[in-house]
């Protein structure tokens, strides 16, 4: 039989799922409450470069179809080893981490909230939400898959009907009169596209499906593209509610500003209905966290780029060095008490440099397999030959540099980047040197990258060369 393909619909909705989480939310209330409607303009920035990735990390999946590390293989057959782990430990492992902790703080604060009258405080939630879902995942059983497309739609349209009846002024609250506009400075609305940039990360998990999509040439590249707009289109009615409901101070000062936003709007109801749906949110969201990171961790070690214990898996099948890691730092971040905007805020822009990080050597893979291989097919391409990955890069580069308006706060991000990215340098270099036992920045051909996808691959191989032995027939 036949496996039946997704279409676009279920594309798009697999895209705007994973890109939508609840500290998205978070972000959007930071950025309205410093500069008013015109962070509308910094999501726009940040929307188009978010895009412009989009369509290099659609050519490399034509080029290397079908590869569940994505991103780890495209740069280990473009750019080698080192660059691979750096990128993937740095731009996923890492900022996952920080990002869904700032999630799970996320939750404890919402529920915190809700529950005023119970003196316990938000991370106690965090932390216990964590150690629920790592106990589900080392089960081996998602819980949660079964409900993730209720889960999904359920949040798509209560933000899209939350966002209309603020933006037509149709809430049962009092509304607020207050400038649209608190600054037109340009440097203000740089300095807040990093923010920005945030709301749309996420949208490549797209990629690992790829190859269960029907007509992947059309879909894949458009459904990215489709779940960006939407994803804008959303929160930007969401920027009108706040701008009609919810003071922009108040909105800046809230830890939930989403919480605030729906009793401003709806009263008792706006509360009850926005909390429901965080926590259907950020459970789904840090439970393909864990779960995804875990895996994404075993498929590392698998290409030798991560140490083998992290293939190891339960009886349940599950990988649990990985699950045990990843959801234990988060609930060791998580039970440090993140309770302020400002701390997740920072927590949030760090996690971001890494994930920007990951989008450039992403252009670059573009450059540099165009270069190397430039006849080798390819079911779509990025037009404009190299202008848009170059603009891409730079654009990402630009949002960088400019990721906190307050000097303090943005040396601070760059002096914790730096220290991670000095750890990750000395222990990609030792484990390329004198485990892996290759050059730093030799590319590992294409088509054994490919070839490496296949467990038989690590069966019949030459143990000091690592090159692919045939089985023998007898």
């Amino acid at each position: 039989m036949t496996e039946k393909k997704l279409g676009l619909p279920s594309v798009v909705a697999t895209g705007v799922g994973v890109v939508v989480a609840t500290s998205c939310l978070i972000s959007l209330g930071i950025g309205s409450s410093a500069i008013g409607m015109t962070f509308i303009i910094s999501m726009v920035i940040a929307g188009i470069l978010n895009i412009l990735f989009a369509l290099s990390v659609s050519e490399l999946n034509a080029l290397m179809p079908n590869l569940t590390g994505g991103l780890a293989q495209y740069t280990l057959a473009s750019m080698g080893p080192f660059i691979s782990i750096i990128v993937m430990v740095g731009g996923y492992l890492v900022c996952n981490t920080i990002v869904g902790s700032a999630e799970c703080a996320m939750f404890g604060n919402t529920i915190a909230s809700v529950l005023p009258n119970i003196p316990i405080p938000g991370n106690y939630y965090s932390v216990a939400l964590i150690i629920v879902l790592i106990i589900t995942n080392l089960n081996g059983v998602d819980v949660f898959a079964k409900i993730q497309n209720v889960v999904t739609y359920t949040l798509i349209g209560s933000l899209v009907i939350m966002g209309l009846l603020g933006f037509f002024k149709l809430g049962t609250g009092t509304v607020v009169t207050q400038p649209l506009v608190l600054s037109t400075n340009f440097t203000d609305i740089t300095a807040l596209c990093g923010l920005a940039f945030f709301l749309f990360i996420g949208s490549e998990f797209i990629i690992p499906i790829s190859n269960r999509v029907q007509n992947a040439r059309r879909n894949v590249p458009l459904g990215l593209i489709i779940t960006l707009i939407t994803v804008f289109v959303m929160e930007t009615l969401l920027v009108f509610g706040f701008h009609n409901y919810t003071a922009w101070a108040d909105l800046g000062a809230s830890t939930t500003p989403h919480i605030l936003y729906g009793t401003m709007l709806l009263g008792n109801f706006g509360t009850i209905w926005m909390a429901l749906v965080s926590i259907c949110a950020v459970t789904g969201v840090i439970n393909t966290i864990i779960s995804s990171l875990a895996y994404i961790s075993a498929g590392m070690a698998k290409i030798n780029l991560l140490p083998k214990v992290f293939m190891k898996t339960n009886k349940k099948g599950a990988p649990y060095v990985g699950i045990l890691i990843i959801g234990g730092i988060m609930a060791l971040i998580n039970a440090t008490g993140l309770s302020t905007t400002s701390q997740l805020s920072f927590l949030i822009l760090t996690g971001v440099i890494f994930w920007m990080v990951a989008y450039i050597v992403t252009h670059l893979n573009v450059l540099v397999l165009r270069k190397r291989l430039p006849k080798a097919p390819r079911t779509f391409k990025v037009p404009f030959g190299p202008v848009i990955p170059i603009i891409g890069s730079l654009g990402i580069v630009w949002m960088i540099y400019n990721i906190s308006s307050d000097p303090a706060t943005r040396s601070t991000i760059y002096t914790i980047c730096g220290i991670i990215f000095a750890a990750l340098t000395v222990y990609a270099t030792i484990w390329v040197k004198k485990v892996m036992k290759l050059k730093l920045f030799k590319p590992i051909p294409l088509e054994k990258v490919m070839a490496m996808e296949n467990d038989l691959y690590h069966v019949y191989r030459n143990p000091k060369t690592g090159d692919h032995i045939p089985k023998l027939e007898k």
